[in-house]
Order: C-alpha cells, then structure tokens, then sequence
C-alpha cells in the first residue's frame, strides 16, 4: 500500500493513495496518526476500509507533511556511498557514521525547503528512508527487514558551514524546514527488492546525483543492526540512509540551492519528492 500523511485545510490527517485518490483514514480507523497505525499493526484495517471506498481527496487537494510527521528518532547516516566518501576525502570507518536529526527540521513533499539567513552553503543530498514497523532492540541482520514497516525518499537538506564547524554535523543537519521527507510511505510489498534500484536527484531538471541503493557500503539492514544495539527502535522511527555522490559542495564551482531553484529526489518504486527552495524571512 501507500500511505500519506496530509493537511486539508488546518486539520492533520493520514489515508492511502490509488492513483490520484486519497481515501482518508483518520474518520474511518481509531488511530491518530500514520505512526500509531504503524504502532497497532493494522495495515489490514487500512487495507479493509481503503477497499473499494470512495475517495475522498484527490492529490491536488491536500497538503503534503512529512510522511511521519511525529517521529521519536530520525537517525541520519553519513557516508554511506563509497563515491561520496571518495569525493569527500573523509575517513572510511568500520562502523556506520551517525547522526540525528528532529522532526521540525523537514517539510513535506511540494513544500518549500528553507535556505537559512545564516548561510548560503546550501546543499542537496537525495536518500533513501527506512521507517520501523515494529519495535525491536539487539536486532539481527538477518531480522532486520522483518522490522521495517515501509519505504520513503528524503532530501537531507545540509547546511555545510555549520556543519563543518566542528567533528560533529548536528547544527548544519537540523535547521528548521531545511529537509523534506516524502511523498509516501510505501510498503515493502510494493516496493520489493532494493537491489539495483535507482536514486537520482534533479536540481532544476538537471541530474546531480544518480546512483543505485545496492552501491550503499551499510545496507538498510546492516544499520538497523547496528543501530538497534544501542538504542530500541519502535514504529515509526525514521533511519535516512545516507546520500550517493554528486553533492554540490564538492563540485568547483560549489553548486548550492537558493531560492527559487526546484529540486527532485527519486526512488524506483518509492516515489519522487519534489520541493521549491526559498530564503528564511
């Protein structure tokens, strides 16, 4: 299936998309929340109530939010391509590099990124989501797929001055609106294997970044192994999985987003996130 989360009007709301048409779920199941029918398990409820209904939003009708709009965790991964460490010049680790990054600090699909006043150095960065169905800790590889509830793409808008003030990549990963998330969350059934698939990323119509999710160095399933050894996943934490390269703060010129500019993320079989750029107020 496919999931969105959505506003109409002011009111927050989720539902499953067929084509151009919503059926909304939040009148119809008991549940608050995309993350608290995860949490339930009732993909089967949503499945019953979207079958055969009439829609009742088309998707120019609504207003994308993020597709887990009250995520716990947003684990981010860094170097996860080894054509972006290459381009980077950064230290290969044995271990996943990681990082996080809060929920107010991306948008979703069609909705502006946000360039801040504090810098120019704005980059695009297209990465595949990974969102938990079910809880788990000390999680094997082996395992670790059986815990995923679904598929998304991410723009993990960086901020790189304030990124590389220090060792550490928090500030310029989390200023407000600076990353998008979405459009949906589709389910493993729909999406299949990622094996070969393609990630490319399109700013303004032009491809920047086109890789394939097998050339990850820490597959999805590796980081929720590894990931799961020191914190407990639960329904409806987001891992991003890091960004192939292509990165505009490594081109010469740099190549930053400003406003105006659109830029596109897309995932065979996940979907294709769109956002315009504009400057803080």
């Amino acid at each position: 299936m496919k999931f969105v989360s959505f506003r109409a009007g002011r009111a927050a709301h989720y539902g499953v998309v067929d084509g151009s048409k919503v059926v909304d779920l939040t009148p119809r199941l008991k549940h608050a929340d995309l993350k608290t029918l995860i949490a339930a398990d009732a993909f089967k409820d949503a499945a019953r109530e979207a079958k055969g209904a009439t829609a009742d939003f088309n998707l120019e009708q609504i207003t994308f939010d993020p597709v887990i709009v009250n995520a716990a965790k947003v684990i981010a991964v860094g170097l996860n391509y080894n054509e972006h460490l290459n381009e980077t010049g950064l230290t290969k680790y044995d271990y996943p590099t990681i990082f996080t990054r809060w929920a107010d600090s991306h948008v979703g699909h069609l909705q502006p990124m946000v360039r801040p006043r504090a810098s120019e150095t704005f980059d695009y960065e297209g990465e595949l989501v990974v969102i938990i169905g079910k809880s788990g800790r000390h999680i094997k590889e082996a395992d670790a797929m059986n815990h995923v509830a679904g598929f998304s793409v991410y723009n993990e808008g960086s901020i790189r001055d304030y990124q590389r003030h220090t060792s550490q990549f928090t500030p310029g990963k989390n200023f407000f609106g600076s990353g998008s998330f979405g459009p949906f969350m589709m389910t493993p059934d729909e999406v299949g294997s990622l094996k070969g698939k393609k990630i490319r990323t399109r700013l303004n119509g032009n491809t920047v970044q086109d890789s394939t999710l097998d050339m990850m160095i820490f597959s999805p399933a590796k980081l929720i192994e590894y990931i799961s050894i020191f914190t407990p996943l639960g329904p409806g934490d987001v891992i991003v999985t890091g960004t192939p390269g292509g990165v505009g703060w490594v081109r010469k010129p740099p190549l930053w987003m400003k406003a105006g500019d659109t830029v596109e993320v897309e995932i065979d079989s996940v979907g294709r996130l769109k956002n315009p750029i504009v400057d803080e107020e």
